[in-house]
């Protein structure tokens, strides 16, 4: 009886540890697109590419890292809309340049198409971005107040600014929670 017990332990342990290095992935699997996103988003955003943990400077890694662990500072899976539909926020960036152009855009998948919207662009460093939960956000200058009922996308340059968008009556609005 005493066999049994330690080897169903030992075939628990080791499924466990299995299932963890199994669910584990790297920094460049965060960044992966549906087949059929990157396929649009190659069309229509030709020269452009996901912002990655090594696009950052060290600094910026560093930070994105200590709140976010390896996801993907370019590619954020979140429900926007709140209708349940695949919708990603996308930060792309022009490498050819030094501190070139960077676009935020929202791709929200509506049947077989990806609708895309570009919400920011910017200049400089490259931003991250991130979601969080719904909630009442107000701006950095104390004016203007959201009440998001579904998920907000964070979009960053760190020891710079912070954007907070979400969807409420029906449009997209957007705050500087950092200026």
């Amino acid at each position: 009886m005493r066999l049994k017990a330690t080897a169903t332990m030992g075939a628990i342990l080791y499924l466990s540890l299995f299932a963890h290095v199994a669910a584990a992935r790297t920094p460049e699997d965060a960044c992966t697109l549906p087949g059929d996103l990157q396929r649009e988003i190659s069309s229509k955003y030709p020269a452009r590419t996901l912002v990655s943990l090594s696009d950052l400077s060290d600094d910026d890694r560093g930070f994105f890292q200590k709140g976010h662990g390896d996801d993907c500072p370019g590619l954020v899976k979140v429900d926007f809309y709140g209708d349940g539909k695949p919708t990603f926020a996308l930060v792309l960036i022009t490498k050819r340049v030094a501190k070139g152009k960077n676009e935020l855009v929202l791709a929200h998948q509506v049947g077989t198409i990806w609708k895309t919207t570009t919400l920011q662009t910017t200049e400089g460093d490259a931003p991250v971005a991130w979601s969080q939960k719904p909630g009442e956000y107000k701006d950095v200058y104390g004016e203007k107040k959201i009440h998001a009922t579904s998920p907000v996308i964070i979009l960053c340059r760190y020891e710079a600014s912070t954007i907070l968008f979400a969807w409420t009556d029906n449009r997209i609005a957007k705050i500087w929670l950092q200026d």
